[in-house]
């Protein structure tokens, strides 16, 4: 149930968003993330662009963290006054780093989000189809928005000539009235 809450407030809370910090990094390498809560117990938490946030670890006053997967036991440590270590940094890692409180009122620290700049090579696991797949999916993509912009385009015209239209034959009863 407790983690349950944790998400909720990950989701509805979004003051992170706000005081954002970039973290430029490169694939491979070790980085630290600082939590500015002085609280001396903490969650961590991981939210990636797709799907719901992941609980990293609890970090408690005796530098024991308690892990929520032993995958991350691998990949990631708390340092002294909640600095989250990330080891060998890959895209999966890529996302925005949080921490939170334990207290009755949950406070979040900044949000730091971890990026690289250049997009990386096709690896040798893609394939010509996998590439070919996804430029055709670019490709639809930007068709779609030239033909929904274009029938925008129609639509202001259309209305245009109808309200033209309609003030031309509200303007013709008038003339009739006069001349009569």
């Amino acid at each position: 149930m407790r983690i349950w809450q944790l998400h909720l407030y990950l989701l509805i809370w979004c003051p992170s968003a706000e005081t954002l910090t970039d973290h430029l990094t490169v694939l491979g390498q070790d980085v630290t993330i600082t939590c500015d809560l002085n609280q001396t117990e903490v969650y961590w938490f991981l939210l990636k662009q797709l799907g719901s946030p992941v609980v990293i670890l609890y970090s408690f006053s005796n530098n024991i963290p308690h892990y929520y997967n032993k995958v991350f036991k691998l990949k990631y440590a708390v340092n002294s006054k909640h600095h989250l270590f990330i080891n060998n940094v890959t895209i999966d890692d890529l996302g925005v780093y949080c921490c939170m409180s334990t207290n009755t009122d949950p406070k979040f620290s900044n949000a730091t989000r971890l990026y690289i700049i250049d997009p990386t090579p096709p690896t040798e696991c893609q394939n010509y189809t996998e590439v070919q797949y996804i430029q055709q999916n670019q490709t639809t993509w930007q068709t779609l928005t030239l033909m929904f912009g274009l029938i925008n385009a129609v639509l202001v015209f259309v209305v245009i000539g109808l309200l033209k239209d309609c003030a031309c034959r509200n303007k013709r009863p008038a003339d009739l009235s006069q001349q009569l």
